[in-house]
């Protein structure tokens, strides 16, 4: 039935918009009109999309039509999701491990997830137009390292799983210890140990999973210890004789724990561990059926600079004022490539941020309550049961009630799912019930019903926590976790924040290789659906029927989107993606025999994830040259085959390349490749130059990671949440990613996954905590491939690849482009060399990059691939007017440069060099050769519509010296 057009009464019909027609959506996604299309278009003397793409695409790569269903307007796609999440199930959730209900604080949901100031933002890579996220990042550090009673926290994790697998890896660097077994509590999160058992497998790690219930660890050598406080049953234990223990066996403790139970246990560093993880999503997170959530990562001080992820310091700026920025290792894996300690180039950002502010606004009493209200409610559910009969396994828990019901553990479940409320089944004799904050005495009398139990309230209170665990250490003291209580204060803060960032809201974000699009707020409208938002990821499968059919079609559409054969959407990032798709093909040359098959071949341009990602996957890295056109160089690509042939296992390939072109080369380097016996990984970072023009699988690869926050519209979220599915040829579909839960697990037998040794050959094992990784934003991307269908995709790749070589054209003769194809055009994004200005006038790359943020325009990616230049990627989202905008400001930004060469400005002290200007610098003295307004309102800015940066230049030197990374005392802003 079609919609009625209320204003006229008559039946319009919404379902089939052509994706020419400018009410469709692709014509209000892709961002220049048919005149701005054409004006682009003329300047590189192409008669239109199609044509450019004969020019550019080499042939032999160039795809059919693209066979997905036909696209559909805004109202449709919103009523088909509507439907599909009809299909799935909402119940109380009360199965816990890892995954449980809250209660967003609406001012968090509205103003920080529903918010495009905070989830169009961009890595914080230029901090000065940052300040607000890194604020609040700072406040999640702070919170995590205040909880766990450690010196460092990091920026956030993938998730808890991941977070134990990097803590396993970074325990292994720093331990005195040699031995290659690490330890692991048997009364561990199953879906941490599956991501453990993953990631130590290539790496030579012996996973040793122990019952260290009696306190007694294995005999034998070990580096490392996983500890779980409260461990996966619910138990509290008091684990600080058995870390004790640990360290006078040189090795090092990890403890895995739950930031609400820490603020009535004991912290992990007051018993002695050495690094705590976890995850922060019952920090005010839906449980979105798995993610996104922030995991987090805590250290000792003397390993803070092993720490993987982001960091978020505190430095001060060219005022001398305090000012934040990324530390350390802000771009590791680009800068150590195949050293770098960690594959992890992004965070959790915005999950992060909403944990923060769930902490902000409920600061250290308000937290405190709440765990009061969760314990007490489950010390009275135990009490109830008790009371009937029921066998409470734990004297000692926080949230989580272990019952033992020999031979009744379905019987129960299932009676508690006729009451609406999902438990958690352990084999045949056990059952789990896990209160959240969420929980009320409705659920609980259900609960009891279930087992029995009759009465509202007999039985008094049982259990606790053991005295020796109970905290008495304060936390968040910081002035930030007690300003902020009235609603009206929260929304004012978290407006200040944003207003300090630049983020996509605002303005164009040209960063090549990150493909800044448009997140349209139809894409986003399901995130927060409780429908989508409220399924626990280990119900049984059928609670979330209509998403999973989503999942399944989302599958199908990237299957015909990319030419591979199958797709796994359970890899929660890009980095991860790539790592699943490694160990795929480590997977199929194993079940051929071919363990000696080592060798991964990665060119000097790629991605630096590439060569992290080879080296967890247990390859040894080969690097292939580049020829002086920043093409890979066949004549270098034969002979290190050639070299190799007997151990190759894979090249590493992005398509088109890191420099921005289409090389006509690909389909003979995978000739080269597959006739040596390797793989062909073909990094799908640049995808959105080839969708619908190309496909990865068909002139090949065999195996691609997918970017769905790039090419597939999930906004960046300040730096995550990131989805980066792998997809694969036929050949290698039994080696995706599995899960031991994936099949529901209320019906799951934990002990027996636990105890079960990985398959000699097969799927990999899982790469992230929940089966379908993030799956809530999963609809976002969906959305995106419906609302757009074939021909609207191709449009939009093609439109991207037309606004490049616009910017190209016009930006050449200031600033040359580096690197372009035979006949002059470069792909999706291109490639300005800043090298000879900086040799000329002494004006970096640097200053060029900071100068923007006065025009209002993020900066263009940095010095990579090649040191010096800038990497300009408009996208297909941004009109003709937006990138004339941007293009004006980079010729105006030259014409300074001019003045800085020809000497009307001196080297040391120009526009340039003291970017970015602030407004805080318009009042006082003013002793620059350069005027006010020449700093603060260049060509093209109004005053009217000004963004003035919040700091100045920031020392990034002078910060990872001084290294501060929880919020500094009030007085440092004074």
């Amino acid at each position: 039935m079609s919609p009625i057009d209320h204003t006229s009464g008559a039946h319009v019909d919404f379902s089939a918009p052509s994706p020419l027609d400018p009410q469709s959506f692709a014509a209000r996604h892709i961002g220049p009109d048919a005149p701005g299309i054409a004006a682009i278009l003329q300047a590189q003397d192409q008669a239109d999309l199609d044509a450019l793409a004969d020019a550019v695409v080499p042939a032999a790569i160039r795809s059919g039509a693209l066979q997905l269903p036909a696209p559909v307007s805004e109202v449709a796609a919103l009523a088909e999701l509507r439907a599909l999440a009809a299909k799935n199930t909402p119940m109380v959730q009360m199965i816990g491990l890892g995954y449980h209900d809250t209660l967003v604080p609406g001012v968090i949901k509205r103003n920080i997830l529903e918010n495009p100031a905070w989830y169009t933002a961009y890595t914080p890579y230029q901090p000065e137009i940052s300040q607000g996220r890194l604020e609040a990042l700072l406040n999640f550090q702070t919170a995590v390292s205040d909880l766990t009673g450690l010196d460092v926290a990091n920026a956030s994790m993938l998730d808890e799983a991941t977070a134990a697998a990097e803590a396993m890896t970074l325990i292994r660097r720093t331990a005195r210890s040699k031995s290659a077994r690490f330890v692991v509590d048997a009364d561990t999160l199953p879906q941490t140990v599956a991501v453990i058992r993953t990631r130590a497998e290539p790496l030579g790690i012996d996973v040793v999973v122990a019952d260290l219930a009696g306190g007694e660890l294995p005999v034998g050598d070990f580096f490392g210890l996983l500890l779980s406080y409260p461990g996966a049953s619910g138990a509290v234990v008091d684990h600080a004789e058995l870390i004790a223990e640990a360290h006078r066996r040189e090795a090092k403790v990890a403890v895995a724990t739950d930031l609400l139970a820490l603020t009535l246990l004991r912290a992990p560093g007051e018993i002695g561990a050495d690094v705590a993880v976890g995850s922060s999503q019952r920090f005010g997170v839906p449980l979105g059926f798995g993610g996104p959530h922030a995991g987090f990562m805590a250290v000792r001080a003397d390993i803070q600079r092993q720490l993987p992820g982001r960091l978020v310091g505190v430095s001060h700026d060219s005022h001398g004022n305090p000012a934040y920025r990324l530390a350390l290792q802000t771009r590791e894996q680009h800068i150590r490539r195949e050293k770098a300690t960690s594959n992890i180039c992004t965070a959790q950002v915005l999950l992060a941020v909403m944990a923060s502010m769930y902490a902000v606004y409920h600061g250290p009493e308000g937290l405190r309550r709440i765990a009061e209200r969760v314990h007490g409610r489950a010390r009275t559910l135990a009490g109830r049961l008790a009371a009937a009969g029921v066998e409470v396994e734990h004297d000692g828990f926080f949230d989580t009630v272990r019952l033992h019901v020999p031979g009744r553990a379905a019987e129960i479940v299932g009676a508690a799912r006729d009451l609406g409320v999902n438990l958690w089944r352990d084999g045949a004799d056990h059952v789990q019930v896990s209160v959240s904050e969420a929980t009320t005495d409705e659920h609980l009398d259900a609960v009891a019903g279930a087992f029995g139990a009759s009465g509202a309230g007999d039985g008094a209170a049982f259990g606790g926590l053991p005295e020796a665990a109970a905290r008495t250490s304060e936390f968040l003291t910081h002035p930030v976790f007690h300003e902020y209580r009235s609603e009206t204060a929260m929304l004012r803060y978290l407006r200040r924040l944003s207003d300090k960032d630049l983020a996509l809201d605002r303005t164009m974000i040209p960063l090549g290789s990150c493909t800044m699009k448009l997140n349209a707020t139809a894409e986003m409208e399901a995130v927060t659906w409780p429908e989508f938002a409220g399924l626990h990821p280990y119900a049984p499968v059928s609670d979330a029927a209509g998403l999973l059919e989503l999942v399944g079609q989302l599958e199908e559409w990237l299957v015909e989107i990319t030419g591979y054969a199958a797709v796994s959407l359970q890899p929660n990032a890009g980095s991860q993606g790539e790592l699943a798709g490694l160990l795929a093909i480590r997977g199929y040359h194993a079940s051929r025999g071919d363990e000696h098959r080592t060798v991964c071949l990665i060119p000097a341009s790629a991605h630096g994830t590439n060569a992290a990602s080879a080296v967890m996957a247990g390859m040894r890295v080969v690097v292939v040259g580049t020829d002086t056109g920043g093409n890979i160089d066949m004549d270098d690509l034969r002979a290190k085959v050639a070299v190799h042939a007997d151990s190759l296992a894979a090249i590493m390939v992005t398509y088109p390349s890191t420099h921005g072109v289409f090389e006509d080369t690909i389909t003979e380097l995978s000739e080269v490749v597959h006739a040596a016996g390797g793989q062909v990984y073909v990094d799908g970072a640049n995808l959105n130059a080839l969708v619908g023009v190309a496909r990865p699988g068909a002139f090949g690869g065999d195996v691609s990671h997918l970017n769905l926050h790039k090419t597939f519209c999930i906004p960046h979220g300040g730096g995550g949440p990131g989805v980066g599915p792998v997809a694969v040829a036929e050949h290698l579909r039994p080696f995706l990613p599995s899960h031991p839960l994936a099949g529901s697990a209320a019906a799951a037998g934990r002990d027996a996954e636990l105890g079960a040794d990985r398959p000699e050959f097969g799927s990999i094992g899982a790469v992230s905590a929940a089966p379908w990784g993030s799956a809530s934003i999963l609809p976002i991307s969906w959305a995106y491939i419906r609302m757009m269908g074939g021909d609207g995709l191709r449009r939009a790749t093609l439109t991207a690849i037309a606004s490049a070589n616009y910017i190209a054209r016009r930006l050449d003769e200031h600033f040359p482009v580096l690197y372009t194809d035979a006949r002059g055009f470069v792909a999706h994004e291109c490639i300005l060399d800043l090298r000879p200005i900086t040799a000329a006038t002494g004006v970096s790359v640097d200053d060029v990059a900071k100068r923007l943020a006065d025009y209002g325009f993020h900066a263009p990616t940095m010095s990579f691939p090649v040191a010096g230049t800038l990497m300009v990627e408009p996208t297909e989202s941004e009109d003709l007017r937006e990138i004339n905008r941007f293009c004006d400001a980079m010729i105006a930004i030259k014409g300074e440069i001019d003045k800085v060469g020809a000497g009307v400005w001196p080297a040391t002290d120009n526009p340039l060099r003291g970017a970015p200007h602030t407004a805080e610098e318009l009042a006082g003295d003013w002793e620059h050769p350069y005027t006010r307004a020449e700093a603060v309102f260049p060509a093209g800015v109004l005053p009217s519509s000004k963004y003035f940066p919040p700091v100045g230049r920031i020392d990034g030197a002078f910060g990872d010296r001084n290294l501060v990374c929880s919020c500094p005392p009030i007085e440092a802003f004074a």
